[in-house]
């Protein structure tokens, strides 16, 4: 057992957005050997843009590396919902207001910037230790004190143990870890395919210097949304306004012959053109500008609410206990919300008895599992919103477009509306855990099998 409460033996497995944001809130908490396993050899971010909300900012603040991220990203001043097909605009919402009222502007950015100032603020802190290119090929025990079986591959060294006293798996939607934790379980969780996928796409600016249309878009503080049936682009610049990104949901076709084990898959341009085929002809002259060959599809999958995220002395974070649609823009947020609110947990440790950290644990688990599930569902039923064809439905949510155009009523596109907005961005994952803790802790009961004599 450690000695203190700051000797904890922390294992993290996967460097993500929730493996980085866990690692640097222990580090700045104190916690003195942080020790980070990732499967890949670099920090290989793709995807492109991703949206910086106000509640992810306001950690990344606290965290001291948000700075960086705020200088290269563009502040969103306003969203354009409008028709694919046409380019009419349905809804249109100001966002300036979002700073004043949440201390942080809404930005974009670019996901490589986010991932790589919370990497170099890791680097900063002499507590963490990454081992990148290293398989966790099988989890051994979950405790008292869990156990992972890691394996460098690189064929550098027989596989080995790594023996922690806390262990987060934040290895993502493929987690091993969740997969082990419930079988022991007997829970059946198992990976929902949404039927969804999505193209990732950049234009960079030289490829569209010579169309005044989308370089206004490039040059502009909009993020817009172009809809149709089944089917949505959203798009904003990245890169200081050098690259416009767009990221497009559509039925899933590509991957139906495809192993469960795959999520994504080279495209042909021909076949992501014919998916957008009716939209207007500026978003086909966008979609050219796609090389031949550069067309990737991301499967979209999610997977059945679990029952607990904690088993003994290890917790899940992020994509590996919540995954979500990407309609509300807050799948990075809500890991970093994981991590603020596990350091915080643990920072309020009394003693480092397993069963003590088991509880400090599911205080974690408690502040954030039905805020995070609630925001999939919210995700999902956005989506329906936007994607709904012909017939009466779609007629009363244009309808609601309609007024919304006249300055009253609600946002269908949910990502937009000021009453979601106040419940995502309005929410500080630390202050509640910490206001919270011993009022939440004193409230669970011991885990009995944290100390059972089986290790598993």
């Amino acid at each position: 057992m450690a000695e203190s409460i700051k000797d904890l033996r922390i294992v993290i497995v996967g460097a993500g957005m929730g493996g980085l944001a866990s690692a640097l809130a222990l580090a700045k908490e104190g916690f003195k050997k942080i020790d980070v396993y990732e499967y890949a050899a670099d920090l290989g971010f793709v995807g492109a843009g991703i949206q910086l909300a106000p509640n992810m900012a306001r950690i990344l603040d606290r965290l001291g590396v948000w700075e960086p991220i705020a200088r290269e990203a563009t502040n969103i001043k306003d969203t354009s919902i409008r028709q694919g097909s046409t380019n009419e605009e349905l809804g249109h919402v100001e966002l300036e207001y979002i700073a004043k009222t949440y201390g942080y502007p809404h930005m974009v950015g670019h996901r490589f910037s986010l991932a790589n100032s919370m990497y170099q603020g890791c680097l900063k802190e002499s507590a963490i230790k990454f081992h990148f290119n290293t398989s966790i090929k099988s989890i051994e025990s979950f405790g008292p004190n869990p156990v992972v079986v890691a394996e460098p591959r690189d064929g550098s060294s027989e596989p080995y143990n790594v023996e922690a006293d806390v262990l987060l798996a934040a290895d993502g939607i493929k987690s091993n870890i969740r997969v082990e934790m419930l079988k022991l379980l007997n829970v059946d969780a198992q990976i929902i395919d949404t039927q969804q996928a999505a193209y990732r796409i950049m234009i960079h600016r030289d490829q569209i210097k010579d169309d005044p249309e989308l370089l206004a878009l490039l040059d502009s503080d909009t993020v817009v949304r172009w809809i149709g049936a089944k089917r949505h682009i959203i798009a904003y610049a990245v890169d200081n306004k050098n690259i416009y990104n767009l990221s497009t949901t559509q039925p899933d076709t590509n991957f139906a012959a495809a192993p469960s084990a795959t999520y994504t898959t080279r495209g042909s341009k021909s076949a992501m053109l014919g998916v957008f085929g009716d939209f207007c002809p500026m978003i086909q002259r966008m979609l050219n500008h796609v090389p031949e060959g550069e067309v990737c599809e991301w499967k979209l999958r999610v997977h059945a609410p679990l029952p607990t995220w904690v088993h003994k002395t290890v917790a899940l974070v992020g994509d590996a206990c919540h995954p979500t649609l990407p309609h509300l823009a807050q799948g990075a947020a809500q890991a970093i919300e994981d991590a603020a609110a596990i350091a915080a947990s643990l920072s309020r440790l009394p003693d480092t008895n397993p069963a003590t950290i088991n509880k400090a644990l599911r205080v974690y688990e408690k502040i954030r599992k039905d805020r995070a599930y609630a925001l999939v569902e919210m995700a999902a039923a956005s989506g329906r919103t936007l994607h709904l064809g012909d017939g009466a439905a779609k007629e009363e949510r244009d309808k609601q477009f309609a007024a919304l155009k006249q300055g009253n009523g609600k946002v269908p596109d949910k990502w937009a509306d000021a009453d979601v907005q106040k419940s995502i961005y309005g929410f500080d994952a630390t202050k509640e855990t910490l206001e919270n803790f011993d009022e939440i802790f004193r409230g669970l009961e011991e885990d009995q099998v944290v100390n059972g004599v089986n290790g598993h």
